[in-house]
């Protein structure tokens, strides 16, 4: 059936309550309503009214089946009342069909509703139990309330632990640092056949609130390196051009020529389903791959797509040395640190704050006799008191000495817990090329973060020594002296690995 957009906005505003004045809107005042179908149809039923609602479901069946999961995606824009998305959800849960379009368009629904709260913010507020205990999520409450009046079944055992696994594939799925890591890795089909595996779980409330913070996060990491991968591809085919080349590279056999790449619309291929655009993607990866083995093109203000190891391993070691293996080379941290992208430090800052927050939680729960030794997942945490005391604080908002002092402490902690755990994870990963290229990644971009924090708490010291509080300059030099203790380690770690 051909994909009209009048079927699209037909369905909208059908779900919503057969709005006619929104259909004409849209489609220029052709109605595609039947007669007879109309919101007050229902009003002048004289005693017809199942009969009506009867030719309702039917009508909203056919357009169920005119409309995929693609079409959705181009339909529904931040502008769209939440609404009809909350009306669409409880429409598609009902049906409970276990097909892979209506999965989809369930998947697709939830995940608009995380991604565009009525309240911005609104899915991040949470408190906790007097027991420490943590309540249902602020975004499953308000599932919980949308489908109130539909039979959701209960959960198993079995898919309760399914779910466990989606906070370890979230953690993978950001850490991958471009798009070809990402692809090989295989975790959109595993993710898919999770999913699957849930049955008709797949529609509960708990369920659909776990996959929807998932959806979310994959996709703003897979957004960000597909618009570079493509960015990069783009420029390297204005520089090609312009010297008067046409062929940039080969892919499965076909040569992509700059005019290839001029009708390349990322946009577009963003919002088709990445299990039913994978092909494309990986072509996308592969012509991104094939021009990173050319040579660099010279040309002011453009970067190039040779990575900063391969060009000092073709400086320095010749022809061996450009293909061997990336961890076969001695790492140059000065320049990897000089290659972080403002994307990989927005990655950092929000596990910094996940951090902070879990820490957090737990210092305020715990008894005060054992709250300064934190259980992380490698190793235990131990705080000072006043890092301890800054994790309490209920001042962090002020625009004061004790305020600024606090937001430095809780973040040295949060970094400290950060290295400690990437450290580890380099140790637990040394045969595995791929997964210690990703921490060790992550390890420095961490370097460049403590940099810069050493710099802000010498500031905040230097204030405090200033209005005569040693004890809040002493907190700070002591945190401080742990910080620098994890940075010369990571530093000693990536410099000696080859």
């Amino acid at each position: 059936m051909v994909e009209d957009p009048k079927w699209e906005l037909a369905i909208l505003a059908t779900v919503q309550g057969f709005d006619e004045k929104l259909l004409q809107e849209h489609v220029g005042g052709e109605v595609p309503v039947p007669a007879g179908l109309e919101a007050i149809s229902l009003q002048e039923a004289d005693g017809e009214v199942h009969q009506t609602l009867d030719r309702m479901r039917r009508w909203l069946r056919l357009l169920d089946i005119a409309i995929t999961p693609a079409m959705l995606r181009r339909a529904f824009t931040p502008e769209t009342d939440p609404e009809i998305a909350e009306a669409m959800l409880r429409y598609l849960v009902r049906k409970k069909d276990s097909t892979d379009a209506n999965r989809d368009k369930t998947d697709f629904i939830t995940t608009f509703l995380y991604r565009h709260p009525r309240v911005p913010g609104q899915w991040e507020r949470s408190g906790y139990g007097l027991d420490g205990s943590l309540p249902l999520s602020p975004f499953e409450i308000a599932l919980l309330e949308i489908l109130a009046d539909t039979d959701v079944p209960s959960l198993p055992e079995e898919h309760v632990q399914l779910l466990r696994r989606f906070d370890a594939l979230q953690q993978e799925a950001e850490g991958f640092q471009d798009l070809n890591a990402l692809l090989e890795s295989g975790i959109i089909p595993r993710v898919r056949d999770l999913k699957q595996a849930l049955d008709a779980s797949f529609y509960h409330p708990g369920v659909l609130a776990t996959i929807a913070p998932y959806n979310a996060a994959f996709g703003r990491r897979f957004d960000s390196l597909f618009h570079v991968a493509t960015t990069e591809i783009k420029d390297f085919a204005e520089a090609l051009e312009e010297q008067g080349g046409s062929i940039l590279g080969n892919v499965d056999g076909v040569d992509v020529t700059v005019e290839h790449v001029a009708t390349l619309q990322e946009s577009e291929l963003l919002k088709v389903d990445y299990s039913t655009a994978l092909d494309k993607f990986r072509r996308v990866s592969k012509l991104k791959k094939a021009l990173e083995q050319r040579p660099p093109m010279r040309r002011a203000g453009r970067p190039t797509l040779v990575p900063p190891l391969a060009k000092a391993a073709r400086g320095s070691g010749g022809a061996a040395a450009a293909v061997a293996p990336a961890r076969q080379r001695m790492l140059d941290v000065r320049a990897m640190r000089a290659a972080i992208t403002p994307s990989q430090l927005s990655v950092e800052e929000t596990k910094l704050r996940q951090v902070e927050e879990s820490i957090r939680v737990f210092v305020r729960v715990a008894d005060p006799k054992f709250r300064q030794v934190v259980p992380m997942r490698f190793f235990n945490l131990t705080l000072t008191p006043a890092e301890a005391e800054a994790y309490c604080a209920d001042y962090l908002e002020e625009k004061s000495l004790r305020a600024g002092t606090a937001r430095v402490l809780l973040r040295i902690v949060a970094v400290i817990a950060r290295m400690t755990t990437e450290l580890e994870e380099l140790r637990r990963h040394e045969n595995s090329s791929s997964l210690w290229k990703l921490h060790a990644d992550s390890l420095v971009v961490l370097l460049e973060v403590a940099e810069t924090l050493a710099e802000n708490a010498a500031r905040v010291s230097a204030l405090a020594t200033q209005h005569e509080a040693a004890s809040v300059a002493e907190a700070i030099q002591t945190s401080l002296a742990k910080l620098h203790e994890r940075t010369d380690a990571a530093g000693r770690t990536l410099a000696h690995a080859s």
